[in-house]
Formats: C-alpha cells, structure tokens, sequence
C-alpha cells in the first residue's frame, strides 16, 4: 500500500499496490500494522456499505461529536464517487479546510477520514458503491452535518448535485 499524506492534517490518501500476472492481481485492502507505521488509528468497529443508483446523489457532509466521534477508512467498490472532508477541529491548523478526491475501482485508491472530520460523496457514475470502515458506533445524538453548499467552505463539486436527502439540505450554515 502506498500512503500519502492528504491536504488536511490527519488525513490520508492511500493507493492499492497491485501485483499482477496472466490471471489478474492481488493488492491489500487494509493493514493494521501498515497504518500504524503512518499513525493512523484503526480500532473499526463497523464496515458499512453505500449503494447509489442515479449519478449526482450526495450523501452528507455528517461527523460525530464526542463521545462518539467516527473515524473512516472509505474506498469505492464500483461506479465512481467524489470523497469530500471537512476538517471540523476548532484547534486543527487546517480547521474549516476541504479536500475531494475521486475514487473508483480502477485508481485503487481509497481514504482515511479522521474523527471530527465532515464527511461526504458525490456520485459520478450509475450504481455507485462504497465500503468503509467506520471506528464508531453511529449514535444519533452525536451526529452533526453541514451542507455541501455552505459559502463559508466554498466547496467545488465536479458535477452539481442532484439527489440529496432533505436531512442533508436542512443542515445549518457554519
């Protein structure tokens, strides 16, 4: 795996190193020791999965507070998403700071999303999936959100979103 540190503190890219031969390739997904060589906390407690079917649906931006904060390590299985964090640390050198990426089954790249940290996708093709390893339990009560749209971020979506959930658009402003 090849690990890159991301725009926002804490945050990081991270690519697949396939080996292949006549029959296709092999790459590692996740390791434990391989993220703790880079200082990235694992402890998952869930892996979820995200199905879209129409291109432009936007699902967030969500984080938890604490006690329940919730760490990602996401990845596209199939279809194509545009990842966006927000980094939601008041204390954070990168506070309010976004950073999207694209990522499909074909550029083998995933990322890992810090606690405290708003988190969202956009899809850009048809039957768009995700898998992501969240390290909290989702608790209601902790769950807080920002609009993808927020003028005080300036978020520069590659396609204008067009599916979007009345919870995501009734976020308050920052």
């Amino acid at each position: 795996m090849i690990f890159k540190e991301a725009p926002l503190k804490d945050a990081w890219i991270i690519r697949q190193s396939p080996i292949g031969d006549d029959r296709g390739y092999f790459a590692r997904a996740f390791c434990e020791k391989e993220f703790a060589e880079h200082g990235i906390p694992t402890g998952f407690v869930q892996v979820n999965t995200s199905f879209s079917k129409d291109v432009g649906t936007l699902r967030g931006l969500h984080w938890q507070t604490a006690p329940a904060p919730e760490p990602k390590f996401m990845r596209c299985t199939r279809g194509a998403i545009y990842d966006i964090m927000v980094d939601m640390r008041p204390e954070s050198p990168t506070y309010l700071q976004h950073f999207g990426i694209e990522l499909t089954p074909e550029n083998q790249t995933m990322v890992y999303v810090p606690a405290f940290f708003a988190h969202g996708f956009l899809t850009l093709e048809p039957d768009s999936q995700s898998l992501y390893m969240v390290g909290g339990y989702y608790t209601p009560e902790c769950e807080r959100g920002v609009r993808y749209n927020d003028p005080k971020l300036g978020i520069k979506l590659p396609i204008e979103p067009n599916v979007v959930s009345e919870k995501d658009l009734s976020w308050p402003l920052l």
